[in-house]
């Protein structure tokens, strides 16, 4: 009787929420998100800092077009979850958002919509709101995410809120885009 080779299974090891990647929220301090930003870039971190442009007229009647945060006090970083100290120890950065005890992640796929979506749309900051209509946008590039809908200046708006940061944006949409949830 010859004896059959016996197959060896190699374990492969399964990321685990210390190993994966996610977004976080990072707290910076005031109006230090783009120096946060260059320091987390330094360290080879990937970053998320979305803007959007704002005119201002000086005393001198000049005007000039620059870019802010979009969420004031906030840029997003994608790390390991033992990856923080490393983020923590850069200077203007403040915190991690959490919930006192650990850092809490951010829905990887609402961020991903996000960042490929502010590349095709002009968003504007907006209070931060938790009543009125919820709807989806169902088409375009920020299809799939959820807000309220608002009229601002006689134009559609769909308000998209990140909850661990209490920040929300207004997007433009078209009737056709968005379809209301049930």
């Amino acid at each position: 009787m010859s004896a059959s080779p016996k197959m060896q299974r190699e374990e492969i090891p399964v990321a685990g929420p210390e190993q994966a990647r996610n977004w976080f929220a990072i707290y910076t301090l005031s109006n230090q998100e783009k120096k946060a930003e260059q320091h987390l870039r330094m360290r080879e971190i990937e970053t998320f800092l979305p803007t959007h442009a704002v005119t201002k007229r000086w005393k001198n009647r000049m005007t000039v077009t620059t870019d802010v945060p979009l969420f004031t006090g906030y840029i997003f970083v994608k790390i390991k979850r033992t990856d923080s100290s490393r983020v923590l120890e850069v200077p203007c950065v403040h915190s991690i958002v959490g919930n006192g005890r650990e850092a809490l992640a951010l829905p990887n796929e609402e961020l991903e919509a996000l960042r490929l979506g502010l590349q095709h749309r002009q968003a504007d900051p907006c209070p931060y709101l938790k009543v009125g209509e919820m709807a989806r946008i169902r088409s375009g590039a920020l299809a799939g995410l959820k807000g309220i809908i608002v009229r601002k200046d006689g134009q559609l708006r769909v308000v998209l809120s990140i909850d661990q940061i209490m920040k929300s944006i207004a997007v433009h949409v078209t009737a056709d885009e968005v379809e209301m949830c049930g």
